[in-house]
């Protein structure tokens, strides 16, 4: 009988806290996946595909648990890099897990939001650039979070005076995710794409093949300032981070 009694407190806790998330986040068709975590990230995963944004532009499809039980270890041990401290400044409490995400018909690995504190992941992502699209969404709450220390303009001036960068992410035939073996000042075809998606790929780098790039920018002055420029400025949040 105390057994039946503490599976019902159990579930209706769920339950209710479940209903307190979607109100904070506006998310629909969510269950809480683990709640108690070192960083005091929530994890949510969605029981059912849901549709939100602007007209619904954003949409994903509810995980499939094997799956999710699958790939949670490794999006876990990402995670759990960033301390709660650097997670409350940057503005991100809550991770939730989808697959198949789009926006605006456009199919994306990850969608931050700072403004509800959320972190919206495709588990499915390409697993080659998993564990780096992790740290590229993050970064962009980082940048989102601290726009003056991440100026797109500032960070441009690296460049040689005669590359432009494209008008935006999602106009930019530049999307290729793999290393350049010849960087000249950018570490991926996407890098190329706008200023902050640069910044992004050089954290995602960073995060995860720390030592790579050090080798890389011996080779690259370019890169070697971007690289410091992403420093500098992490340190100024958190020294521990890289």
């Amino acid at each position: 009988m105390k057994i039946i009694i503490l599976f019902i407190l159990i579930f209706q806790f769920s339950h209710v806290n479940a209903d307190e998330i979607y109100n904070l986040i506006k998310i629909p068709n969510l269950e809480i996946y683990k709640l108690k975590n070192e960083n005091n990230i929530r994890y949510l995963n969605t029981k059912g595909d849901f549709k939100i944004g602007v007209d619904d532009n954003i949409t994903c499809n509810k995980t499939n648990q094997e799956n999710l039980n699958t790939k949670f270890p490794t999006i876990e041990k990402n995670i759990k890099r960033y301390n709660s401290k650097f997670l409350k400044k940057i503005n991100l409490k809550y991770v939730v897990f989808c697959e198949g995400l789009f926006i605006s018909n456009i199919n994306t690995g990850g969608i931050p939001d700072n403004k509800n504190r959320t972190l919206i992941l495709d588990i499915n992502f390409n697993e080659k650039y998993f564990e780096r699209m992790i740290h590229h969404e993050i970064f962009h709450m980082i940048q989102n979070s601290y726009e003056d220390d991440f100026n797109d303009q500032k960070f441009s001036l690296f460049n040689n005076s005669d590359f432009e960068y494209a008008e935006c992410s999602t106009c930019s035939d530049r999307l290729n995710l793999d290393l350049y073996k010849n960087t000249n000042g950018f570490l991926t075809e996407y890098s190329k794409s706008i200023p902050s998606e640069d910044m992004a790929e050089i954290f995602s780098f960073l995060m995860v093949n720390k030592n790579l790039i050090e080798e890389k920018i011996k080779k690259d002055s370019i890169l070697n300032n971007k690289v410091n420029f992403i420093k500098l400025n992490i340190s100024k949040i958190d020294e521990n981070i890289l």
